[in-house]
């Protein structure tokens, strides 16, 4: 997997332009210079568990004994879930209820920007591949930024596009998700299997 395609993976994962109207309607009754400072601070907390798990994800697989292989399929799992909740969203959203007042970790930096998806994705590249670290905390870097981008631009992105414009583009991105779920799901298997 090269720098780009994995970065793209996590930039679909994150997937900022889904979760740009629940960012919207979370940070809705705080004042505009305010909702940029708990954005910065949300970003910044999702970029730390996101590096956390890409650079000690891997001992943590050997201290509870989990082979690569189920990290794979579990991930794969989860990536079809949310592929498949993005294609068909429930009535409550994409991660279900959001508390109200100010939000702190949750829900923003976790589980919207550094989900159980993000997690295991990353996990799994470092897991599989540790000499490239450095090459899948750019992978890291770059999806993070362009989702710092994108969700900086929420009211700008909103208006100009429409919510019915972002629901496309969300479910758009669900369906590669769902693609890409399934190949880790195959590759998982395979892997197991020996072949």
């Amino acid at each position: 997997m090269t720098i780009a395609s994995s970065a793209l993976l996590l930039f679909l994962i994150l997937d900022p332009l889904g979760n740009l109207p629940i960012f919207l309607s979370l940070l809705r009754g705080i004042a505009p210079k305010r909702q940029r400072v708990i954005l910065a601070r949300e970003l910044l907390i999702a970029l730390l568990v996101l590096m956390g798990f890409l650079w000690g994800g891997k001992y943590a697989l050997e201290v509870m004994s989990l082979r690569q292989e189920s990290v794979s399929i579990a991930g794969g799992v989860i990536l079809f879930l949310i592929g498949l909740r993005m294609i068909f969203p429930p009535p409550e959203g994409l991660m279900g209820e959001v508390p109200d007042g100010e939000p702190f970790i949750v829900p923003m930096a976790v589980p919207l920007i550094a989900g159980p998806s993000g997690m295991a994705a990353v996990i799994l590249m470092g897991s599989q591949e540790p000499g490239r670290m450095l090459d899948w905390s750019l992978a890291v870097l770059i999806a993070w930024g362009a989702t710092a981008a994108i969700l900086f631009c929420a009211p700008w992105l909103y208006k100009l596009l429409g919510r019915r414009a972002l629901t496309a583009v969300e479910r758009l991105m669900g369906m590669l998700l769902v693609a890409i779920s399934v190949q880790m799901l195959m590759d998982g298997v395979s892997t197991f299997l020996g072949r």
